[in-house]
């Protein structure tokens, strides 16, 4: 069996899931998205060739139901609410290589061609069922599963259904599935999430229902063998990874997949880690490299929810703050994994005391001293002290890092060590005074302040190009600003700047939030 080490690739492919349309996206939606996105950015800046998919998945029960109540057909439905998220992503300032719908044609003739392969293997078998049956989450409980009497992810009520379905041979593949998870140990991050599959998988494993018939369900994608039925949409959404992919090939000419990264939420764990991988095993696939489930966000200790009143629309942070530091608090504020809590008090200190007082200070400062004191042009260093040393150190630390730990998606992490060297530059500053300095004639001084300004202007060169991948726009403004060099992995190393540099226009790029009280 092929064991995936976390090493770096040449290439990377990382997907979302794809987003059900029948609702609005909301901030879970505007996560997983900016972290697939970040993820992507830096790889691209690491020199990899790096392609980023998501989409929408349109089919299914919930999307007839919301159809009919709103007295339209399903596909006007998909057609409309698609373009919610599909015009939400500029907004974000996502950089997605392909958007997929899973009512594409492509997509599903790729889904009836390897429910046939299946089929034809004698993988895929049909047979009376009776179950409990929840239309929110659009899948069968087992008595036990219940809570309360309601299926146990949304809380909703279930309903008592008896009929002929067909199903995927799923529990041929526990074993190997077990395998596979204790030989890959970092296949499913991060590790606790592992072991609650493996702990899931303690049980025996049933097969799967792929199937929904036609005269409860039409809005679906036709079994290929069986006309009288549609594909269960779990079954059919998954396989949009590899269909939205299939002719596509990175610049060497090999082929996207297997994905590296697939970036879900942890409420479809069970559905991206037991029946993703043990239908790919079923048809020959290759496995995904990693999955990686994140957390939710939480409002006052419970999961956000638009009907309870409790939802953040990201739009409205976006209008207000700018999509940037929407972006960083996003990153900075979630450990990759855990759930976290979303309050505006909290967003109004993080983006104060990172990005103003840290970033926006030392970039500030750096480029006002130049602009007065060197004709607006960056100064050669006169010497490298043991100061300057300290803050290339630190510098070098976060490069190395950030390398180590993007791997794994330690974003929250890779953020907060960057802010070390800026954080330093500004003791740097206050230690040294600058300001003073440039009052001083004498030459000592002079070169000093010479050197003081090129370390800054290091710092910050390495610092934005380090965080340029959370904030984009801003990143480049500053770099424009400071007239450095672009950004690429080449970049990433202290005392590149040669001196004579041209500064451009100066701006406050991350002004403080002053709330009224």
């Amino acid at each position: 069996m092929l064991i995936y080490y976390i090493t770096p690739m040449p290439n990377f492919y990382a997907t979302t899931p794809i987003y059900y349309v029948n609702d609005r996206p909301h901030i879970g939606h505007a996560y997983t998205t900016v972290l697939t996105d970040v993820l992507t950015r830096y790889h691209k800046l690491f020199g990899f060739d790096a392609f980023f998919m998501t989409g929408v998945d349109e089919h299914g029960q919930k999307v007839q139901k919301v159809a009919a109540a709103r007295g339209i057909s399903p596909q006007e439905h998909v057609d409309e609410y698609s373009e919610h998220f599909r015009n939400l992503w500029p907004k974000l300032n996502i950089d997605y290589g392909y958007f997929i719908r899973t009512t594409d044609a492509h997509h599903k003739k790729f889904v009836q061609d390897s429910l046939q392969h299946l089929f034809d293997k004698g993988e895929i078998y049909s047979k009376e069922y009776s179950g409990w049956y929840s239309v929110g989450e659009e899948r069968f409980f087992d008595e036990n599963e219940l809570i309360d009497g309601k299926d146990p992810i949304s809380g909703r009520a279930v309903e008592w259904i008896n009929e002929k379905n067909y199903f995927f041979k799923m529990s041929n593949y526990q074993q190997r599935l077990i395998d596979c998870i204790n030989e890959n140990p970092s296949w499913i991050l991060p590790e606790f999430r592992k072991n609650e599959v493996l702990g899931f998988l303690k049980k025996p494993l049933n097969d799967l229902c792929i199937s929904r018939p036609k005269s409860r369900l039409s809005w679906g994608i036709p079994l290929p063998f069986d006309q009288d039925f549609v594909t269960y949409v779990w079954v059919d959404a998954l396989e949009n990874y590899i269909s939205g992919v299939q002719n596509k090939k990175y610049k060497d000419g090999s082929p996207l997949w297997p994905a590296d990264f697939h970036i879900i939420g942890k409420d479809i764990l069970t559905t991206h880690c037991i029946y993703w991988p043990t239908i790919i095993m079923a048809m020959g696939w290759e496995l995904p490299k990693h999955i990686l489930a994140h957390g939710w966000w939480l409002i006052d200790g419970s999961k956000m929810s638009k009907t309870s009143g409790t939802g953040v629309n990201p739009m409205d942070y976006i209008e207000n703050y700018g999509v940037d530091v929407f972006r960083y608090y996003l990153i900075r504020e979630m450990v990759v994994g855990l759930d976290a809590t979303f309050s505006h008090d909290s967003f109004v200190r993080r983006i104060n005391s990172d990005l103003a007082n840290d970033l926006g200070n030392g970039l500030n400062r750096i480029h006002k001293l130049t602009l007065t004191n060197f004709d607006g042009k960056i100064p050669a260093c006169a010497e490298h002290g043991e100061q300057e040393k300290e803050l290339e150190n630190l510098c070098q630390k976060a490069i190395d890092f950030t390398k180590k730990n993007i791997s794994e998606a330690k974003l929250s992490l890779i953020a907060e060590e960057i802010l070390n060297p800026i954080k330093a530059l500004n003791r740097y500053l206050e230690a040294t005074a600058p300001w003073k300095l440039a009052k001083s004639t004498e030459q000592k001084d002079k070169d000093k302040l010479a050197t003081v300004l090129y370390a800054g202007a290091e710092v910050l060169r390495i610092a934005l190009a380090l965080l340029s991948p959370v904030i984009p726009q801003k990143a480049e403004q500053g770099r424009l600003m400071l007239g450095l060099p672009e950004f690429s992995e080449e970049s990433l190393k202290f005392g590149l700047l040669k001196g004579g540099e041209v500064l451009g226009k100066g701006e406050a790029l991350f002004p403080r939030i002053q709330e009224e009280t």
